[in-house]
C-alpha cells in the first residue's frame, strides 16, 4: 500500500510539473484581495486545483462526520431498544419467580419441633 501511495504521489508531481511547463503563458490575475500582474497559467491551474482539493476534503470530512454521527445515533437507539426489551424480560422473569415463591410459601407447612408429638 505504501508503494502505491508513493507511486501516485510521484505521478501527480510529474503531472503538475508538466502542467506548469506546458502552460507557460503569463496572465494578470485578480485574487480579490491582491492583484498579480503576471502569473504563469500552469501555476494558476495548480493553485486552483490545490485549493479545490483542500476545500473538497474539508467539506467531505464535515459531511462524513454528520453521517457518522447519524449512524452512531441509530446504532445507540437500537442498543437502547434491545436493552429495554431485555430489562422488561428480566423483570417479567423476576416477577414470575417471586409469584411462584409466594405460592410455594403458602403451600408449605411449617413444622416446629414442639409439633412432633402430635405427629407420632
Amino acid at each position: 500500500m505504501r508503494y502505491i501511495l508513493v507511486f501516485l504521489l510521484i505521478v501527480i508531481f510529474g503531472y503538475a510539473l508538466a502542467l506548469v511547463l506546458q502552460n507557460g503563458t503569463e496572465l494578470p490575475v485578480d485574487l480579490l484581495f491582491a492583484q498579480i500582474p503576471a502569473m504563469r497559467l500552469g501555476l494558476l491551474l495548480l493553485l486552483t486545483l490545490a485549493i479545490g482539493i483542500v476545500l473538497g476534503l474539508l467539506i467531505g470530512v464535515q459531511i462524513f462526520r454528520v453521517f457518522q454521527n447519524s449512524w452512531e445515533i441509530k446504532r445507540l437507539r437500537k442498543d437502547i431498544d434491545y436493552l429495554r426489551k431485555e430489562q422488561i424480560h428480566t423483570a417479567q422473569l423476576a416477577a414470575a419467580e417471586a409469584a411462584a415463591n409466594i405460592k410455594h410459601e403458602k403451600t408449605v407447612l411449617d413444622i416446629h419441633p414442639e409439633d412432633k408429638t402430635s405427629l407420632t
